[in-house]
């Protein structure tokens, strides 16, 4: 076997074939994510065919919308070494208190203002965390939790807590457009949904942010040392305020998406998914302590949750053992990130 010459001139042999795959999955850990996906996938493929009907590739589309604008703003807030449990608190005030808005005040309002107005409800909402983490100096974890639990009083107490059914007319137009119909063999038809567009925007945006932006650069300087990254000039306040802005700036978003494709304003709606979006983006590679995280990996994290949560069922497994696999994912995915940091 031919030996290699390192870089300090020291003959070594040839990684194997494990080895290399080893190293590329520390590099790039969404690999691991794609990985279960397609093993999922394969697994419920096998024991129910009918899973690859377009209907329910369709549903899987529709269902990861609302989960992946969450999990590109908990992604950047991670990233910068915050966590942010009340992304669904503000989505549901900002969505149930437009929605009332529009319909008493100007039912006739277009989409576009409608989620301008909610991007910029959510990021208000979300700049308070950001500005509360910072002031007080406490873990965001803390803070986040007492503020969803403020938010979700405040909708219930003062907003609101009946059903809206008659949704704006823009939300519903936004909630019933497609990108594609597919009329299946026995006249089923599929439509794969428009909002899906909302997502490949925030997913972009969220991208260009991280990976092009001088802001990036500080958000995982942040997340990876926040006292080098100070030293280094980078303002803390400036960050942690705008991470948790740009979180709420999606959740407010996601709020109106998830009104238009429902068709139903409901303030109880989104609680308990804090979760499962968080794992998602563990999932995705990004580590719970900052510094790291990519939107791809996110949006593979955000599949793999999908598929667990909404298609298992094919496979006859019940809703009560698929917290366990998510468990199991994240708990195999953290000792192999774990494993391979260490060297």
């Amino acid at each position: 076997m031919t030996d290699v010459i390192s870089a300090s001139g020291v003959n070594e042999k040839p990684r194997g074939l494990g080895r290399r795959l080893w190293d590329l999955l520390g590099a790039r850990p969404e690999l691991f994510t794609l990985t279960l996906v397609i093993a999922t996938s394969i697994v419920v493929i096998i024991a129910n065919p009918d899973f690859l009907q377009m209907s329910n590739l369709v549903d899987i589309l529709r269902a990861s919308v609302v989960r992946g604008l969450f999990a590109m703003g908990v992604l950047v807030v991670l990233a910068a070494g915050g966590i942010d449990v009340s992304f669904t608190a503000i989505a549901a005030l900002v969505m149930y208190a437009l929605t009332m808005l529009v319909i008493d005040v100007a039912p006739g309002m277009p989409i576009a203002v409608i989620l301008v107005i909610a991007a910029a409800g959510g990021a208000l909402l979300g700049a308070l965390n950001g500005f509360i983490v910072h002031r007080l100096n406490a873990p965001s974890l803390i803070v986040t939790i007492g503020t969803q639990y403020v938010y979700r009083s405040f909708l219930l107490t003062f907003v609101g807590t009946a059903l809206f059914m008659n949704i704006p007319a823009a939300m519903d137009r936004l909630g019933r457009a497609s990108l594609y119909t597919h009329i299946s063999a026995s006249g089923v038809a599929s439509s794969l949904p428009a909002t899906v567009l909302v997502l490949a925007v925030a997913a972009i945006v969220t991208w260009f942010l991280l990976e092009r932006t001088l802001m990036g650069r500080a958000i995982f300087a942040v997340g990876g040392n926040p006292l080098i990254a100070e030293r280094l000039g980078i303002n803390l306040f400036t960050v942690r305020v705008f991470v948790f802005a740009y979180a709420g700036l999606l959740a407010g978003i996601a709020g109106v998406v998830h009104v238009a494709s429902n068709r139903l304003a409901n303030p109880f709606d989104l609680a308990g998914m804090e979760l499962e979006i968080i794992a998602a983006v563990v999932l995705g590679g990004a580590r719970i302590t900052g510094g790291s995280g990519t939107v791809v990996g996110t949006l593979l994290g955000v599949l793999l949750i999908t598929l667990v949560s909404n298609v298992l069922i094919f496979v006859g497994i019940p809703s009560t053992l698929q917290l366990f696999i998510v468990g199991l994912f994240i708990l195999i995915a953290g000792t192999i990130f774990t494993l391979r940091n260490r060297g």
